[in-house]
Formats: C-alpha cells, structure tokens, sequence
C-alpha cells in the first residue's frame, strides 16, 4: 500500500541535497494555510527548504496545536513574520459543521458530533478570527508580525486582507 513512497524515498535518498540546513527559518517567516493540495507554499512564496514554518490542517485554521508550534518556532526557530492565509474554494467555506457532517456515512455522524471541524460559514470572519488568535496568544512575542492572507485557487493570486 505504501511501497510506491518509499521506492520514491530511496531517490530522494540518492540525490539528498538538504543536509546542513539550519533549523531556523533563514527569511524568519511561518506560514499557517490549508492542506489543500493546490497550495504550494514555498513555490507561490518564491521560498525554499530552510527559509520558513509550514503548519498545514484543514481549512488552514489556528488551532490549540498550531499556536503550540508558533510558540515554538517564534521561541526557537527564529520566526518574527506569520501569515495566516486561508483559501477560495475551500472545503470547509461557505458550510458549517452540520452541514459538514451531514456529508460522513450515516453511522458516523453521531458520532462526530463531538468532533470540531472548524468549518467556515463566513469565510472573512473565520480569517479574523484566527489572525486574532494568533495576535492574541500571550505566549507569542509582541513584536511578530501576523497577517492574514487569502490565496486564489483559479489565479495563484495571495491577496493581503488583514495587514501587519
């Protein structure tokens, strides 16, 4: 079932170019966005492996864990710029956990019920809310600077909504 990834390893391997890099984020940047697999953040951010912190969940949303690693990587990593950029046509937008639930086999949906998924209703207030979270979060440093993006899945387009 996995063979196929890690006969792709054993090339990665043999061509292994990364050794050496620092652990902190050489352009101090951390990024918080979506697993979509339409983001490509180093490639649309003209970045490459060294210089910044990708943390990526569904909807591309602050969590408890993902303050947990900004903390970290703000402490330890040398991250002083975060942007938290959400995206068009996203799974979760336009929809609430119910309606996100309603789309699970029946025998699960109770029990979901539990289970935040953290959709977004109003896509423009669920980047509020979570560029707050991040400013908010007294274990941060006063001085990082957040932002909150949106990416354009039709263009490539990052367009700023919330400035630093």
């Amino acid at each position: 079932m996995f063979d196929d990834l890690l006969r792709e390893n054993k090339r990665y391997v043999s061509g292994f170019a990364l050794k050496g890099i620092p652990a902190r984020a050489a352009k101090e940047f951390g990024l918080v966005t979506c697993m979509d697999s339409r983001i490509e953040p180093l490639a649309m951010l003209g970045l490459v492996p060294g210089d910044s912190k990708i943390l990526r969940n569904a909807g591309g949303r602050v969590t408890s864990d993902v303050l947990r690693s900004l903390i970290l990587a703000t402490t330890f990593l040398g991250v002083r710029r975060i942007a938290v950029m959400h995206h068009t046509d996203c799974a979760l937008a336009d929809r609430s956990d119910d309606q996100i639930r309603s789309g699970f086999p029946a025998d699960q949906v109770d029990r979901s019920r539990s289970w935040e998924f953290l959709a977004m209703p109003d896509p423009d207030r669920s980047l509020r809310e979570d560029v707050d979270a991040v400013r908010s979060c007294d274990l941060l440093p006063r001085d990082v600077g957040v932002e909150g993006w949106r990416y354009r899945v039709e263009s490539g387009e990052i367009v700023r909504v919330i400035a630093s």
